[in-house]
């Protein structure tokens, strides 16, 4: 018993060595594991060129550059908190939400534009279930 106990911490002590050999050898720093996550998900997030949303989407984003005025304006432009994690992980206020009126119903429906103060803008059809990031070609 005594020989394979000392087998047993002789490997043990050999894993603990390599893992601390392997991660000095990458100089992987947090923020670094960090960044390769976000970069993760950003790939996992589907594209869609603004020319194949609807044309109130369109019309959304004209509003988007002007800087108003929205049709729900209590809400639009206000801070999206990704609560969902579906986007990439940033400071809370680097966000920002509205409305892309849907025809025929009359409440704010699903249809959002998110967008990032890096200029990106994600789009959601059902109410921040999943995204698509737009394409401004």
């Amino acid at each position: 018993m005594g020989f394979l106990r000392r087998k047993l911490s002789f490997l043990l002590a050999c894993l603990v060595c390599f893992s601390v050999v392997i991660t000095n050898s990458f100089n992987i720093t947090k923020s670094e594991s960090v960044i390769a996550q976000e970069t993760t998900i950003v790939a996992q997030i589907p594209t869609i060129n603004l020319s194949k949303l609807p044309p109130e989407a369109k019309k959304t984003l004209e509003l988007i550059d002007r800087g108003g005025p929205f049709p729900y304006p209590q809400k639009d432009g206000t801070t999206f908190y990704n609560r969902e994690r579906l986007l990439p992980i940033k400071a809370s206020g680097y966000y920002r939400e509205y409305t892309i009126p849907t025809p025929g119903i009359n409440h704010r429906g699903a249809r959002r534009f998110v967008t990032g103060k890096g200029s990106e803008i994600y789009y959601t059809n059902d109410h921040y279930q999943s995204f698509f990031r737009v394409l401004r070609k």
